[in-house]
């Protein structure tokens, strides 16, 4: 799909019950940008601002008969609107727990919810286009982590104590002394920098190794003498690395110690790193542009 939708399958567990609505466009309000909207359940409180993540139910039929998704829970940032009619004018006019019903352009849905211009073909200017939404919940993107660990530890109770067990164990037997962020991240400076820390997105140069509780080394780039570069702070590293690095400024030196929830979960990763693994990284954060 062409907008970026974000789905974080941890935190939907939970399917969402919609509230019907009447076919057609009778009882519809329009927008000025022409999106058709009507609600069914309306709370007060606050509206989600932008950048928010948005946890949701959906369903979206055509002409009440086609199911083109079915009823399922879904998460996004709310972005700006990017047409006439965008969803996203609908989604930010919304309560937490308010349900309401959209009438779309077909062919500005196919193109930036489905990314699909056939689909569009196949229905004409009668066609009715409808997404049902009911908002479970909206918090900040920077907070979009701490749900995740709740949700994981509610799902993994006797695993998530064991392996915070271990972990103040390790702590202990090493006389570390150690804050945890919100996240339960660790973090332990050994070499300063020189004040200047990447921002979310930058493309970071980091030489880095990493090992398991037990002091099992299971990835080095030292021994392969080639820093990994990636984007840090979007997802393409586990969260340990994108909260911890983005922690750093330019030439320091540190020791992550990363929280089996912010690593590689309940799956664990190849041969080395088996599931509920606490880890350890010793990083340096060469450069960032």
């Amino acid at each position: 799909m062409k907008r970026a939708f974000l789905i974080v399958t941890a935190l939907c567990l939970m399917l969402s019950v919609f509230v019907g609505c009447n076919s057609g466009q009778k009882g519809y309000k329009t927008t000025d940008s022409g999106l058709q909207y009507r609600f069914h359940v309306t709370n007060q409180g606050d509206i989600p601002k932008q950048g928010d993540i948005i946890d949701f139910a959906w369903k979206c039929t055509v002409n009440d008969t086609t199911v083109l998704i079915p009823a399922s829970p879904y998460m996004i940032k709310l972005q700006e609107p990017m047409y006439d009619g965008d969803l996203m004018e609908g989604i930010a006019m919304m309560h937490k727990g308010d349900s309401a019903s959209f009438v779309v352009n077909i062919d500005s849905a196919a193109t930036y919810i489905f990314g699909n211009q056939q689909l569009a073909d196949q229905y004409g200017d009668d066609d009715i286009m409808r997404f049902d939404i009911k908002i479970n919940d909206f918090y900040p993107e920077e907070e979009l982590v701490i749900k995740m660990v709740e949700a994981i530890k509610q799902q993994y109770p006797e695993e998530s104590a064991k392996a915070e067990s271990e972990m103040k164990q390790y702590f202990a037997d090493n006389n570390i002394v150690a804050t945890p962020t919100a996240s339960g991240l660790y973090y332990v400076q050994t070499a300063e920098g020189n004040g200047e820390m990447p921002a979310k997105g930058d493309n970071v140069k980091v030489h880095y190794t990493g090992k398991l509780l037990n002091g099992k080394v299971f990835d080095s780039s030292l021994e392969r003498n080639e820093p990994i570069e990636v984007p840090i702070g979007i997802g393409r590293v586990i969260p340990g690395w994108d909260e911890g690095i983005m922690m750093m400024s330019k030439g320091e030196k540190g020791v992550l110690y990363i929280p089996y929830y912010l690593g590689y979960g309940d799956r664990g990763a190849g041969a080395d790193i088996p599931p509920f693994a606490n880890l350890i990284f010793e990083v340096e954060l060469i450069d960032f542009e």
